[in-house]
């Protein structure tokens, strides 16, 4: 899963997505229920759209869950055509793109949170899956945009299978470790317009050479220097 991201350049929205910005687009980093940009299909191309990260559910009273512990800013795909909050917009093919310049995962290695920020090697912004929604307030009658970040599992995974903190109570192949999806340019069509089974199919991993690894290199030093005992002090020589 993940919990924080870092949205886009502005830049990155005209020349990646070829779709303009909002006026009030602001790059920055975005948490559970804050707002954020999601792109969409609009007539033959795309929109950037502001709304809340946290999908909120057909028939809601308010835009967010009244329990801290409710979270709806990612969506398990094992369960998304079930779930109430998910179910409608996965139903209606409510599919987008988030786009984000990095996005910050746990790693426990070494025995504590060391914070992975996951970029692409190759500089260019993730487009990553998710679903939206436009919900009335029952309140006020304003139209509220809002998304959340497709996940499923990636167990196995030589890069992404290390982050989150283990279950001592699970054994090491049945984890269920979590990671988003990352859409390439090539597969933008088929997830916002092609079919279920279509989109299904592009919620998976990419490989581990698709990641900038210098945070994954720094975790990797400190557990090589906890492994190599310190060499014992010198001896002076007696004469």
């Amino acid at each position: 899963m993940c919990n924080l991201y870092h949205l886009s350049p502005k830049g990155d929205i005209a020349q990646h997505f070829r779709c303009a910005s909002p006026a009030a687009y602001v790059e920055g980093t975005v948490g559970p229920y804050q707002r954020g940009a999601f792109v969409r299909p609009q007539g033959d191309g795309l929109l950037c759209e502001l709304g809340q990260w946290g999908l909120i559910a057909p028939g809601s009273r308010s835009a967010r869950p009244t329990s801290r512990a409710i979270l709806t800013n990612n969506a398990r795909l094992e369960t998304v055509a079930e779930r109430r909050t998910y179910a409608q917009a996965w139903a209606r093919g409510q599919r987008c793109l988030i786009p984000a310049a990095w996005y910050q995962e746990p790693n426990w290695e070494t025995g504590k949170n060391i914070w992975w920020r996951l970029r692409r090697a190759d500089g260019r912004p993730w487009a990553l899956a998710g679903l939206y929604s436009h919900w009335t307030d029952p309140a006020t009658g304003e139209i509220v945009p809002n998304y959340t970040l497709l996940t499923r599992n990636c167990d196995g995974h030589p890069l992404l299978g290390r982050l989150h903190k283990p279950d001592p109570n699970l054994p090491p192949d049945a984890q269920d470790k979590r990671a988003v999806a990352h859409l390439e340019p090539a597969d933008w069509e088929a997830w916002l317009l092609g079919s279920e089974a279509e989109a299904r199919a592009l919620v998976r991993p990419s490989p581990a050479e698709v990641f900038d690894l210098a945070d994954a290199r720094r975790t990797d030093a400190l557990l090589q220097a906890r492994a190599i005992p310190s060499p014992p002090p010198q001896q002076g020589t007696l004469i």
